[in-house]
């Protein structure tokens, strides 16, 4: 700690600087030239007060690293010295909370798990934001102590002031901290411990004195507050409890100022129990202090108790108190059994719905017996009326006095709406019809509404919905509005079920401090949204069930088969928009439900299948982030919670009412609509152009180009996470190579369980690159001459480009995608082709080579080749054969030594997939990269309406 004596050789220095600045500075050698004397002065003058300043700081450096060290004696909370500190124990202010204090959240069930959380719920103080050159890093044992006293019953020898607060500040010359260091920092209106010590002596002295009059002023006292709760009306009895429990235990069900068994108890931080309305009014009248034990009390300290105290309070027995009803109830249940008595008298009743006569309903609120038995004269004379005069048609007799009242009013639109119901045209359209059209139609909200108003001003009918209507229609068709439950309960996942739109980087800043996120994500919970789509199809499970000759009221289990799909897309900026500033590639994370079925005797019948399993409509949105595929952390920080959800969901059961039964599903998931990089990206393998060509296989390039056709799938998710540890751990102490060898690529750690699998759509588009540059190489006739200059190659595909574009229309473009590489794979392009390439040899070998593709692709595209192309797919085997043959031979300057990535699978594992799955084509991601496209659209859309997204 610097002393007194420091500041004022500091002081002194600093004057000398500034009487050096003026000129003021004595010359010491007299016998110097007069000439030079200006000049020695000068510099004299400039290597003092260089000197001095790096005095000055390196003064200052010793002075805030002093002030740090102090600071390190000091408590966060209340600024006491440790020193001083009768417990000398401290307890740091970041971190988890020690064993002890765990055991005590635990036992009041309370969720805070570290010490910033206790201590700005204890305290109001916020230390998340804390300077170690600032604040304090640890809190004494006081305070501790306090801390414990609001969550136990336990004593607390300590006063805490509710109203003073310890601010701290940095080092300057006048600090605190510093001049008081070995004391502490005293906090504003803080009593110091003498004259603590003296008002406890005092008060004690009192205490005994009046020990004699406090046995009645508390009897009188709690007359008192009987008075001010005045709730003798509306609270239960002790008496009427149906068993004769110990006076103990009836005391501690009971409210400590009315005595009445507790009706919404609410606990206080000195642990006693009260209802809710009896502690509310004392604390209003009396001051802000328990009734009980007069430990200080605020409306907001009050705390629900804990669970399992509510569950025995609602369990317990009670005897109604209405006359001529001797029937039991459960406490929790009794507000549900008194509004069943059919004549609720004026007399005393339990009850706080009304304590006086109960006034005269308007018609409308009434039941429907009760609406009945008021209008029964009006009901007999209208009939008569009917009979009389319309031939009986009461219907017609009602809307038309219904219509002139509406006339009579000047509610002329109603009565509009009424009139054309009446004559059958319908009064208009139903929101979910509105919601429709307006998705269909690409409508934005605005435009919607517009639209809305200009069709109700010109007709003078509501034939749209408003938008509110269609927000309320919408709920229901999005996750979180059904009820379900799940058994065993899903680990780690709330039991809540009205879950909707929930914000995907919800917790990430807590968990993630130092990585700056620049990306917005909206997501579903993955069990919410897999019940909403279960929902949706209510109908076509109970169809298949009927189809199938199976009872409706099988209750399960159904086996639900789930095919997962993740895709990016780039190019998603407003363009005119000005939201905010987030990267303009997108992540879209959705699911299909692909087949249900149900076990029934020792067997299991579908009785649902997706038809169209590469639809749009059938690829439910699960999650949608604006970020970058390849950004690792942002991916795994935003889909972690998914995939945990995910993992969760396979060892449970869903319980969901279908059809009016509580039935029961069980879930299986297949991640296969992901492309090659995203496979690589999820599960920890090295990028594309590795040596290691497959993720399906351990094949490297160059043996996948010597064997083309015979290799088999053996990579799997736990293989992967295996070969990641021996990777991390290199336990064999191998070089760098051998490594890399032994874990064939894995350099990363798998994070989604993907199944090896071909996306259909991606290996399309994969090939027709490859058929691209097969082109260009035959218009060069690279088989002549391999050695071609880059100029040579960008001729090529200049030629190519320009007759593609007359003979074929198909325009140039920077990359390859699915219309262009479908409109490319045909025999008309390849006869296109051949117009350019003067060797008749060559010409028959790109027939037979698109050819021999076109008739192995259906095998893969097809949802199910073993009935849409049985022929094909018996044959592929000698089709994949004869095209390797072609490609080692005919093409040999070109995959010599090397073979694309999904040449590679298409030969080698499209057999083996088929025989596994029954197909490739219906697990692709098409429906993904449809849904990709209509988010795209909906995004440059909304950029001129909305600022923020939505």
């Amino acid at each position: 700690t610097p002393s007194g004596d420091s500041q004022v050789a500091n002081k002194e220095k600093a004057e000398e600087v500034a009487s050096l600045d003026k000129g003021t500075v004595v010359q010491k050698d007299a016998a110097v030239p007069q000439a030079e004397k200006p000049l020695l002065a000068d510099a004299e003058l400039k290597h003092s007060k260089q000197a001095l300043e790096k005095d000055a700081d390196n003064l200052k450096m010793k002075e805030n690293a002093a002030h740090q060290a102090n600071l390190q004696q000091l408590c966060r909370v209340c600024g006491v010295s440790f020193k001083t500190d009768r417990y000398k124990r401290s307890h740091p202010v970041h971190g988890p909370v020690d064993s002890e204090t765990q055991g005590v959240l635990r036992k009041k069930e309370k969720k805070a798990t570290s010490w910033p959380d206790l201590i700005a719920k204890v305290f109001k103080i916020d230390v998340r934001a804390d300077i170690d050159t600032i604040h304090p890093t640890r809190f004494c044992h006081n305070c501790w102590s306090i801390i414990h006293r609001k969550f136990s019953n336990a004593p607390c020898e300590v006063y805490f002031p509710r109203n003073s607060t310890m601010e701290w500040k940095s080092h300057s010359p006048n600090c605190t901290v510093c001049c008081t260091a070995p004391r502490g920092v005293k906090r504003k209106n803080q009593p110091s411990n003498l004259q603590l010590g003296k008002k406890l002596k005092i008060m004690a002295e009192r205490a005994r004195k009046t020990k004699g009059v406090k046995k009645q002023s508390q009897i009188n006292s709690k007359n008192l507050m009987k008075k001010i709760a005045n709730c003798k009306k509306i609270h239960l009895s002790t008496k009427l409890l149906a068993v004769d429990y110990p006076a103990d235990f009836v005391k501690s069900i009971s409210c400590q100022v009315c005595e009445h068994i507790l009706a919404d108890p609410v606990e206080t931080t000195c642990s006693h129990l009260f209802c809710r309305t009896c502690i509310l009014k004392c604390l209003k009248v009396m001051g802000s202090y328990c009734p009980s034990c007069r430990y200080p009390c605020f409306p907001t300290d009050l705390m629900s108790p804990v669970k399992s105290f509510l569950n025995i309070l609602n369990s317990l027995a009670v005897r109604c108190p209405v006359k001529e009803c001797d029937e039991e109830v459960l406490l929790g249940k009794y507000c549900h059994h008194l509004s069943s008595h059919k004549e609720l008298k004026r007399k005393e009743i339990y009850t706080h719905v009304n304590k006086g006569g109960r006034p005269r309903q308007h018609l409308l609120s009434l039941t429907r017996r009760a609406q009945k038995h008021r209008l029964r004269e009006l009901k007999l004379q209208v009939k008569a009326f009917a009979e009389k005069e319309e031939g009986g048609d009461i219907k017609a007799v009602c809307l038309t006095l219904f219509l002139l009242a509406l006339r009579a009013r000047n509610e002329h639109r109603q009565a509009d709406e009424l009139e054309a119901m009446m004559q059958g045209k319908g009064s208009g359209l139903h929101p979910a019809v509105c919601l429709a059209i307006r998705v269909n139609t690409f409508l934005s909200c605005s435009q919607y509404h517009k639209m809305y108003r200009t069709v109700k001003a010109i007709t003078g009918r509501q034939i749209f919905q408003p938008l509110h209507a269609l927000r309320t229609a919408e709920k229901a068709l999005l996750p979180g509005y059904h009820p379900f439950e799940w058994k065993p309960p899903l680990k780690n996942v709330s039991t809540n079920t009205e879950v909707g739109i929930i914000d995907g980087l919800s917790g990430l800043p807590l968990s993630v401090d130092d990585y700056p996120v620049d990306t917005i994500a909206k997501r579903f919970r993955y069990d919410a949204a897999l019940v909403s789509a279960l929902m949706d199809m209510e109908e076509d499970i109970l169809e298949g069930m009927k189809a199938k000759d199976l009872d409706d009221y099988l209750n399960g289990p159904f086996t639900v088969v789930v095919k997962e799909s993740c895709d990016g897309m780039g190019d998603v900026s407003e363009k005119h928009g000005s939201g905010p500033a987030v990267p303009e590639k997108a992540v879209r994370f959705s699911f299909t439900l692909m087949s249900i079925s149900i076990a029934h005797g020792n067997e299991n019948v579908r009785v649902f299948e997706e038809v169209k399993p590469n639809s749009e409509l059938c690829c439910k949105p699960l999650c949608l982030m604006l970020a970058d595929e390849s950004d690792h952390e942002t991916l795994t920080a935003i889909l972690s919670p998914l995939i945990a959800e995910r993992e969760t969901m396979k060892t449970s059961v869903l319980l969901l009412e279908m059809g009016g039964i509580l039935r029961t599903f069980k879930f299986i998931f297949r991640g296969t609509g992901y492309d090659e990089k995203l496979v690589r990206e999820v599960e920890g393998l090295e990028a594309s152009g590795s040596t290691y060509i497959c993720t399906l296989c351990d094949a490297t390039r160059l043996e996948a180009s010597q064997n083309l056709v015979l290799h088999s799938i053996t990579r799997s998710h736990a293989e992967n996470l295996e070969r990641y540890e021996v990777w991390r751990s290199n336990p064999y102490h191998e070089s760098v190579d051998e490594l890399r060898d032994r874990v064939k690529g894995v350099s990363a750690k798998p994070f989604i369980e993907t199944v090896p699998s071909i996306d259909a759509l991606h290996c399309d588009i994969g090939n027709a690159a490859e058929f691209y540059k097969i082109f260009q190489f035959e218009i060069g006739e690279v088989y002549k001459n391999p050695n071609a200059s880059k100029e040579e190659r960008k001729r090529w595909q200049s030629t190519l480009d320009k007759h593609l574009r007359k003979k074929m229309n198909l325009k140039p473009i920077m990359r390859m995608n699915g219309n262009f590489a479908r409109k490319l794979m045909t025999k008309e392009t390849v006869e296109a082709i051949c117009e350019l390439i003067k060797c008749e040899e060559r010409h028959e070998a790109l027939r037979e080579l698109m050819d021999l593709y076109l008739k192995m692709k259906p095998v893969w595209r097809s949802s199910c080749p073993a009935k849409e192309c049985p022929e094909l797919l018996c044959q592929y085997s000698f089709n994949s054969q004869r095209f390797a043959e072609l490609l080692s031979t005919k093409f040999k300057y070109r995959y010599e030594g090397k073979i694309t990535n999904y040449f590679h699978k298409t030969l080698a594992h499209v057999p083996e997939i088929i025989e596994r799955d029954g197909s490739i084509g219906a697990w692709a991601s098409e429906g993904n990269e449809s849904g990709n496209k209509l988010f795209r659209r909906f995004r440059k859309m909304n950029a001129r309406q909305s600022k923020c997204y939505e």
